[in-house]
């Protein structure tokens, strides 16, 4: 869930999603069809599911080859998201934004709000796995100026 290091986004701001990503090595995905994103979206919410839950290795499970390569171990792994992204696990409400391919990166955004009613925004960045599935390659959580209600 740490963000690619060849991948730079912008913070999300006033409810708009403005993102520059660098190229990926690999072909680039141009144009994803529903089934792709209900598959992506299904990812992050089982993940989020087992993140919450304390279930490591299925947590892990669902990060990228270059995640899992770059952390080594679901502990490993499990400790950098209690550090780092607290907020997706304290989140009291979380809703899918419209996702978007930039730049051959598949971007998609989860609107996260926690018990004191902060709004921050978590992109997340997705690649299609050699089984053909998709893992989370990164997350980057930006503040947002939507005020929750």
């Amino acid at each position: 869930m740490v963000s690619n290091r060849r991948r730079v986004l912008i913070l999300a701001s006033g409810g708009a999603l403005a993102a520059w990503l660098a190229p990926l090595v690999r072909a680039a995905e141009t144009k994803l069809g529903k089934a792709d994103w209900h598959a992506i979206q299904r990812v992050i919410s089982d993940q989020l599911a087992a993140l919450r839950a304390g279930e490591e290795a299925k947590a892990f499970s669902f990060a990228a080859a270059g995640i899992q390569t770059q952390f080594g171990d679901a502990r490993a792994f499990m400790a950098m998201v209690r550090q780092s992204y607290s907020p997706l696990l304290d989140a009291r409400y979380t809703e899918f934004l419209e996702g978007a391919v930039i730049a051959g990166t598949v971007v998609q955004p989860l609107r996260l709000i926690g018990h004191d009613n902060t709004v921050l925004v978590a992109l997340y960045t997705m690649e299609r796995q050699k089984r053909g599935g998709w893992g989370i390659s990164g997350c980057v959580i930006a503040p947002s100026t939507v005020q929750a209600a």
